[in-house]
């Protein structure tokens, strides 16, 4: 397994010799608006924060199908959308995120579910509550993916939520060797948190001691609030490094 962290919540990750996109957000540095509110510290910096650390042709090169959690602005872009083919096998949440995608001329489009297969690996969707409070009505609807090989370890992606129930469930019923986390800690001037933050995080290993965590998710965008630095901080009073990885963008993490 190869995963490779783009930026943000944007990953490539080779698998049984399948090579998926997450979440494709390819926007120079600026290029987007901030958002419709302030982040916590009444931050209006224009999106994304960073450069790609690689080109776009590069991220696109020889990938099999594409992995959608959900549409917000920072997972999928009008540059992602010009970028890639329009034949090329893209999985989505449900039937809006379908009907949205393919009036944009793609037309290889599947519904993920908890059975589904892309040559003989399996694809499992899964919950994910993107928020707490008020606020996850703002958020709207997200889903994760378990992917599992007899040649790769499972692994489960968490995508854009917060550490609850169905999170736990998903680790007790797959028992993933690696997992994937949404780890920003992304807040705006109201209401609370979107994403996973360090205490999530940590729940998270708890849940699951003996895997490798992946954090990503972090400093791409105005309303990231927790930064890699002090969630390294966080794992090292909690040691629990070996088990966390927190990876910079561009880099590549072979388990």
């Amino acid at each position: 397994m190869n995963i490779q962290l783009i930026r943000k919540a944007n990953m490539v990750i080779d698998y049984s010799g399948k090579k998926m996109l997450v979440d494709p957000m390819f926007s120079n540095k600026g290029e987007l608006a901030s958002g419709p509110i302030p982040a916590k510290d009444w931050n209006w910096k224009r999106n994304p924060l960073y450069d790609l650390p690689i080109s776009v042709e590069e991220i696109i090169k020889d990938i099999d199908f594409v992995f959608l959690t959900h549409l917000h602005f920072d997972h999928w872009d009008k540059a992602a959308e010009n970028a890639l083919p329009k034949n090329v096998k893209i999985f989505v949440q449900d039937e809006n995120d379908k009907k949205a995608i393919s009036k944009l001329g793609f037309t290889n489009l599947e519904i993920l579910g908890e059975d589904s297969n892309f040559e003989g690996v399996k694809l499992s969707r899964t919950k994910a509550q993107h928020g707490k409070g008020f606020i996850l009505k703002l958020a709207g609807q997200v889903c994760g993916m378990v992917l599992q090989h007899p040649t790769e370890e499972t692994l489960y992606i968490a995508a854009d939520t917060v550490w609850y129930g169905e999170v736990e469930k998903t680790i007790n019923a797959y028992k993933p060797e690696v997992i994937i986390v949404n780890g920003g800690d992304n807040r705006f001037i109201i209401g609370d948190q979107l994403i996973m933050n360090k205490e999530d995080i940590y729940r998270t290993h708890q849940a699951a001691p003996k895997s490798k965590i992946v954090v990503i998710h972090m400093e791409g965008v105005y309303h990231n609030t927790l930064s890699r630095k002090e969630l390294k901080e966080f794992v090292d009073q909690k040691s629990i490094s070996n088990s966390i990885i927190i990876p910079e963008d561009g880099e590549k993490i072979i388990l």
